[in-house]
């Protein structure tokens, strides 16, 4: 939707984009109060309309963080247009009005920019303080759908914001429109955290700190006796947040577990800047609270997160099986807990793999917890993996003697249009999403060894993304893997979806592992992450934990393998100078 309109229809009664201000002026006259706009101020017009004054934006002063901002939550009320939700009071406001003598200038507004959310912050705040008679200061500004909002404290300021509308020309062509409306100020600015209750709230954490294991427990943080009698601290609000972090970043920057669970939080920006502050953070409890979009975890997936906690959240709902919610490991490849269930270790690769650029390495990591499911007693949700129209075919070294019994239940599939005609060579091509996953679930039952994966990306381009994926394999029989080891190089041919790959055209080639293969399969694993995280561990543990990883030069989550060796150090360094002079311990367990 676009309110850009010509002028000849903003005048024709009871239509057009500018019906709602028009009613809400004749509205207010007829109670006696005053419209939206502040009196003597320019009146709605078209933006196909010049003025002196003009400031054009360069096209260079844009980029892409305006768009990609998360908008908040949609209005619940139905049948809202564009100017009703200018009316609204400001989000956070509270009730009684900011009067004069409160802030300089005698009251505050809200502003609303339409379009806003196209327009870098910078370059718009810039330009409106480069015609505006006051100087303003912009409080908590954000996007909200496709319009900006900022509020300012001080009347005059606003009453010249107002009159900059229409004065600034976008790269379109089009007028940066400026609506104004008196409003409740955000209750951060009414109530500003002064130095007494940041004591207070300090010494609240300070009590749900635990040093042993460096974890802090903010859960419900409004209710505690130490902060509720002496301040309102609302960790959905950004005064409260801000508060927090500083506090953290001071004291605790080691921090390694934060519990934020039932805190009313609706968004992360705030905890962006934690993530630099707080580099060693491992375990994040966000539950019980009002995320609604799992975007919101783009904004802290900097963290090297091993449990993570999202559920009693909005966001649930919007997962349809368990396997597109455990997908939010893509955000976090080292997860091993969600919501305190465990999840599959996570998946290495060989040395020899080619991605071609760290951006299609990091997308195909993220498609390739793929096998995961493959492997499992269940692999219908695979389906969620390959496109409508997908196509799949299964090939098979040719034998025209006493194919071998161990590829048996691959080769009677074997498609190979040299030796094959019609109508067999259309048969044994699997078309469409649900009969390839159909004829997937009939295969062997696998246990691929993760360890000798080789990927290579054949062709990428911004619509097409084609790799090769090469390993050994074996079948699994009642819940047990058996022999021969067999060994594959599988094709996908992938189009963009989302932050995702789909696969469209999928190639699978089957044969027996070479003796070099055989001996290199399946051999005895690396140390690797324990499913315990590290705050769950006694101060016992955590010293020799730190002592076992400064020895080691492993970080803290790959010298967990102490756990696996029941604590006993001398094993676990035997074990791993073993392994170490065998060069089986991947690179990413020394990455601190």
């Amino acid at each position: 939707h676009d309110d850009r309109t010509a002028p000849s229809f903003r005048n024709r009664k009871g239509r057009g984009p500018h019906k709602g201000r028009f009613d809400r002026s004749r509205r207010d006259r007829h109670r006696g109060g005053q419209s939206g706009s502040f009196s003597g101020g320019p009146g709605p017009r078209s933006r196909l309309e010049d003025t002196d004054g003009d400031v054009t934006m360069s096209d260079g002063s844009q980029d892409s963080s305006g768009q990609n901002r998360t908008p908040y939550g949609r209005p619940s009320r139905k049948g809202e247009g564009r100017f009703e939700r200018d009316r609204r009071p400001f989000k956070g406001g509270r009730g009684g009005s900011f009067r004069g003598g409160e802030r300089g200038g005698g009251g505050g507004s809200g502003l609303g920019i339409p379009h806003g959310k196209k327009y870098d912050k910078k370059w718009l705040l810039t330009a409106l303080q480069n015609i505006c008679s006051v100087p303003y200061r912009p409080v908590q500004y954000h996007v909200d759908h496709n319009r900006a909002h900022f509020y300012v404290d001080d009347l005059n300021a606003a009453n010249a914001l107002h009159k900059c509308s229409h004065k600034i020309t976008d790269t379109d062509g089009y007028k940066v429109e400026v609506h104004v409306n008196n409003c409740h100020p955000p209750s951060f600015v009414m109530s500003d955290l002064k130095p007494e209750h940041l004591e207070h709230l300090k010494q609240c954490m300070a009590k749900r700190f635990d040093g042993s294991q460096q974890a802090l427990d903010l859960n419900n943080i409004r209710t505690d006796p130490l902060v509720s009698q002496n301040v309102e601290v609302t960790l959905n609000r950004k005064i409260s947040m801000e508060a927090v972090i500083k506090i953290i970043e001071e004291n605790i920057p080691e921090l390694t577990s934060l519990n934020l669970s039932n805190n009313r939080i609706h968004k992360l920006d705030e905890l962006t800047e934690l993530v630099t502050k707080v580099p060693n953070l491992k375990t994040l409890n966000l539950s019980h609270n009002e995320l609604k979009s799992d975007k919101e975890l783009d904004k802290v997936k900097g963290w090297k997160l091993v449990e993570l906690w999202l559920n009693r959240n909005p966001l649930c709902e919007y997962f349809k099986d368990q396997a597109s919610y455990i997908a939010v490991r893509q955000r976090f490849p080292r997860l091993l807990k969600l919501d305190g269930h465990d999840l599959p270790p996570p998946i290495g690769f060989d040395v020899g793999s080619c991605f071609g650029s760290d951006e299609i390495k990091a997308l195909i990591l993220r498609f390739l917890q793929y096998y995961s499911i493959y492997d499992s007693s269940d692999r219908q949700p695979l389906l969620d993996a390959y496109h409508d129209g997908a196509s799949f075919s299964l090939t098979t070294p040719f034998s025209s003697q006493n194919p071998s019994s161990s590829l048996g239940e691959y080769h009677k599939d074997s498609r190979n249009l040299k030796r094959l005609k019609d109508p067999m060579r259309f048969r044994l091509l699997k078309h469409t999403r649900l009969n390839v996953v159909a004829f997937l679930n009939e295969l062997p039952k696998t246990q691929h060894d993760i360890a000798s994966f080789t990927v290579d990306v054949n062709t990428y381009t911004n619509t097409l993304l084609t790799f090769t994926v090469s390993g050994v394999f074996k079948e699994v029989v009642d819940g047990k893997s058996r022999e021969p080891t067999m060994a594959f190089s599988r094709v996908f041919i992938t189009v963009p979806a989302g932050n995702s790959l789909c696969i469209v055209n999928d190639h699978l080639f089957v044969r027996m592992a070479t003796t070099e293969e055989i001996r290199k399969a399946f051999v005895a694993p690396a140390p690797t992450p324990s499913s315990s995280p590290v705050p769950t561990l006694t101060a016992p543990q955590q010293e020799m934990l730190t002592a076992f990883s400064q020895k080691s030069g492993m970080n803290l989550e790959w010298s967990q393998c102490l756990q696996d060796n029941e604590w006993d150090f001398n094993r676990a360094a035997q074990i791993f100078t073993q392994l170490r002079s065998e060069d089986k311990i991947p690179d990413v367990a020394f990455i601190k």
